[in-house]
């Protein structure tokens, strides 16, 4: 008579001791993300006020199935519609965000602002230019300049004035005072007081 034993398919003593709660092998490497972060990393939550938190958190249950519309603006103290606006808001800052970013640096007002004005110097630089090349033509060919444009009646004309020389004549009057304030010290303190 043949017999067929059947052995117990219990695990040896010490695999079993081996293993970890979580069925790993002790020793084993963690692979992957941490398991303290989820979706969108851990810094996640720090990024936004609480209220701002409370609202997300509210919006995506909704979206969910966990809870319904009026739960969910009863739990954040606000009227339906008044979920619903910030329901809108944020599935609004989720499609803006998904937007593809260009690639390269973004311009900024900064850059733009300076790239305009080194334009108006390049610029104002060739006008410049021209302008000597037409009073070098003009006087080539024997053109006299144009006419200076009429003065309107009851308009001043004002001496135009290098704002440098405005402040060297100051510099000079100030120099010059000084000057003379230093001449007259010493004559006052060489005369007997009255």
């Amino acid at each position: 008579m043949n017999t067929i034993v059947v052995a117990d398919k219990q695990p040896h003593p010490s695999a079993a001791a081996a293993k970890q709660a979580n069925g790993k092998q002790p020793g084993a490497v963690a692979r992957g993300r941490p398991r303290h972060t989820g979706p969108g990393g851990s810094d996640l939550p720090r990024e936004a006020s609480r209220q701002a938190r409370r609202v997300a958190a509210m919006v995506l249950e909704v979206l969910a199935g966990a809870r319904t519309p009026t739960e969910a603006a009863q739990a954040l103290e606000v009227s339906v519609p008044r979920y619903y606006q910030l329901e809108t808001r944020a599935l609004r800052g989720l499609l803006s965000a998904c937007e593809p970013i260009p690639k390269g640096r973004a311009p900024s007002l900064a850059h733009e602002l300076a790239r305009l004005q080194r334009d108006k110097e390049r610029l104002q630089r060739q006008v410049l230019g021209q302008q000597a090349l037409v009073r070098a033509a003009q006087r080539t060919v024997g053109l006299s300049p144009p006419p200076a444009p009429a003065k309107k009646a009851g308009t001043k004309t004002r001496r135009r004035l290098a704002r440098a020389l405005n402040v060297a004549a100051r510099l000079h009057d100030a120099n010059n005072a000084n000057n003379a304030n230093q001449e007259n010290a010493p004559a006052e303190a060489a005369s007997p007081g009255v």
